[in-house]
């Protein structure tokens, strides 16, 4: 028998493929080995065999058939697995690649295809100076969407070369440490709160060239929309199984670019996978604010989240002359005055955009005082045979429950009945114009849920009570922070869809330089002729007519919020025990049990009574415990199980920021939550 120790010293074969440009030099080069050789000792073998002068310091070996990096450079070949059928390849760490972004331009950029996707993306957001990374990722486009785009247009190219955004040059693309200053406090780049521009000396953080200005407007700056025809060949989900094409393909964060098979000069795109958005700050966050406006205006227009016939009005009226005519004029304005930046930053409070919810300058109330609701509303019940019973109750408003009564003289006796609305779902029911103000109540039961309709009389008794609702949905009661501003944002919403028509704009609209069909979905454009569309885009208008293109696209972000499926991630699943496939939609706070056929929720699970989730691997089987001895299983069809389990853990991460901690991220506690034992 041979011993180890001469077992481990005899040498071996191994042929090593060497990623360069070079001509005239092999890419294919022969060493001898030993198993007790490590990595680094490799490399250099390697390298001086090849008698290239240039900087190898970016290379690393990528082992084809394992589908993964040798980045531990003290580990031996042994400890690797390495044996001489091994084929590595010795190649660069960052390559090019091909991003589009939310506002469907295309950004040519050096990424690192060996780190994992979660500090790919930060390094990514930093070149592209959008804050709060955590929030995006990166996104493959699924073969169904892809399919339909071809079967629609055959003769599509890919993107001409000048309408790629070049950041090559860049720190970051380079492969450089990014300057840390970036993201301080005090040295992250201003932008004008007003129109959103960046000052001046910002310009000099994108590059040093004459184009840096240029490349600010085109992440800062919303620019003119798509044609008809451009939007009508684009991808539109019909059902919820067509959403939940839209999902499949989110890249696993806790693996790299190269071992999900990404290759080089690929295109991807970079969205905002997690709707919570943290922190906003017109000041520092001028292209974050624009692709988060643009992501939500392109799932708008392609019916990615559907919203009534007002609502559309609203957005189109937003877009169609603060948007992109303001955006347009925006490198002729004036800088603004100290006064002008103060009210916007007053705006910013109403809208509650930075999500901390309260007024700081309110003197605390009497903590042993319990606010409560009471007035008299109607309540719909539907009943068999497609028939509605509408009675009027008086009904009291306390803690998270409603109780409600024959009258206002028995609301000391026992109630008719109480509906607890904590982890309920609340779905407005509003029509300005037709002076409509319902709220439905999905409240859940054992069997399913239980539907419950509220009418009230007008705008503010709406605003109160579905204020109220939404936080009770949540486990929060009216004597949380948050009441009076969920009021405000409510009622200032009701404000935009409460327009009047002004007579010269309705008379002439051929007048108007204006498409409407491209500021609506095209389910819009079939309903009503152009004329009729501008005349009806322009009476929404006269309720946003003096807003500033920031706060303008701030309000588009609120009203997008303000949708019943705002921030839903469709999965189609089969439940344990179930014979037929459901959808499951993903929220920052919830998973919601729908019917696949008729749309309508059937439970809900709230984040909070969680206590557990895991996945079964070998089944990819996702399973949950919440309170009250509550547990589900489910495998998930329309995509990989790990995207779902990362979405819950995404979201758990993401509720632990906090304004007061450095904005530097527990990259640990992501990947703790997210990867999984796999």
């Amino acid at each position: 028998m041979v011993s180890s120790t001469e077992y481990g010293s005899h040498t071996w074969d191994l042929l090593l493929t060497v990623d360069h440009q070079h001509e005239g030099v092999e890419k294919e080069i022969p060493l001898q080995v030993t198993g007790d050789l490590h990595v680094g000792g490799l490399m250099l073998k390697l390298v001086e065999k090849i008698k290239i002068a240039q900087d190898w310091s970016d290379y690393a070996f990528w082992w084809e058939q394992k589908k993964c990096w040798l980045l531990k450079t003290h580990w031996t070949l042994d400890k690797c697995g390495v044996q001489a059928d091994a084929k590595l390849i010795f190649t660069t760490q960052h390559k090019m690649l091909r991003l589009r972004l939310p506002n469907m331009k295309t950004v040519r950029l050096k990424v690192s295809f060996s780190s994992m996707v979660f500090k790919a993306v930060s390094d990514i957001c930093k070149m592209l100076n959008i804050r709060r990374s955590e929030e995006l990722s990166l996104l493959k486009q699924s073969e169904g969407t892809l399919k339909k785009k071809k079967k629609k247009d055959k003769n599509s190219k890919e993107p001409a070369t000048e309408d790629i955004l070049n950041l090559c040059n860049s720190p970051v693309s380079s492969g450089l440490p990014v300057n840390p200053g970036l993201y301080s406090k005090t040295m992250t780049p201003v932008y004008d709160p007003v129109s959103g521009s960046p000052a001046s000396s910002t310009i000099t953080w994108f590059s040093d060239g004459s184009s840096a200005e240029q490349n600010c407007n085109i992440l800062a700056l919303s620019h003119p929309t798509c044609s008809p025809e451009m939007l009508a060949e684009m991808y539109q989900p019909r059902t919820l199984a067509d959403k939940a094409k839209l999902n499949a393909g989110w890249l696993d964060s806790s693996r790299s670019l190269m071992e999900q098979g990404v290759l080089e000069e690929d295109q991807l795109l970079l969205r905002f996978k997690y709707y919570t958005f943290f922190d906003l700050n017109p000041k520092y966050d001028a292209v974050r604010i624009n692709q988060i406006y643009e992501q939500a205006r392109w799932a708008i227009l392609l019916e990615e989240i559907d919203c009534t016939e007002e609502e559309m009005l609203i957005f189109a009226a937003l877009q169609a002359y603060h948007v992109s005519k303001l955006s347009l004029s925006s490198e002729t304005q004036d800088s603004t005055c100290e006064s002008e930046v103060d009210e916007v930053e007053a705006a910013l409070s109403n809208l509650e955009v930075t999500l901390e919810g309260g007024n700081k300058s309110n003197i605390l109330e009497d903590i042993t005082d319990i606010p409560k609701l009471a007035d008299y509303l109607k309540l719909v019940r539907p009943k068999k045979l497609a028939l509605k019973a509408i009675k009027t109750y008086w009904f009291v408003f306390r803690d998270t429950s409603i109780s409600y009564f024959k009258n206002k003289e028995s609301a000391q006796g026992e109630p008719i009945e109480k509906l607890n609305l904590k982890g309920c779902e609340v779905v407005p029911d509003v029509n300005v114009a037709a002076k409509k103000f319902g709220i439905k109540l999905l409240i859940p039961v054992a069997d399913g849920m239980n539907e419950v309709y509220l009418r009230c009389d007008n705008e503010d008794q709406y605003a109160r009570w579905m204020a109220a609702c939404v936080l009770a949905s949540k486990g929060r009661t009216m004597a949380d922070s948050s009441y009076q501003p969920e009021v405000q944002k409510i009622l200032s919403f009701l404000q935009m869809k409460n327009w009047t028509m002004c007579s010269q704009a309705a008379s002439e609209p051929e007048n108007v330089d204006m498409k409407p069909e491209c500021f609506v979905s095209p389910r819009y454009t079939k309903k009503f002729k152009s004329k009729q569309l501008t005349a009806r885009i322009l009476e929404a208008h006269q309720n946003v007519s003096q807003m500033s293109l920031v706060e303008a696209k701030l309000r588009f972000i609120q009203a997008w919020q303000s949708l019943p499926e705002f921030g839903l991630s469709y999965y189609i699943v089969r439940f344990k025990g179930s014979k037929k496939d459901d959808v499951l939609g993903v929220s920052y706070n919830r998973l919601i049990r729908i019917d696949m056929a008729t749309g309508d929720p059937i439970t809900t699970w709230r984040f909070s009574n969680m206590k557990q989730w895991n996945v079964n691997w070998e089944i990819r089987q996702v399973a949950i415990e919440f309170d009250q001895n509550v547990s589900i299983a489910f495998t998930c069809l329309s995509a990989d199980c790990k995207i779902i389990h990362e979405y819950i853990g995404g979201y758990i991460f993401l509720s632990t920021r906090s304004k007061d901690h450095n904005e530097t991220l527990d990259e640990e506690l992501f990947h703790k939550l997210t990867g999984g034992q796999e």
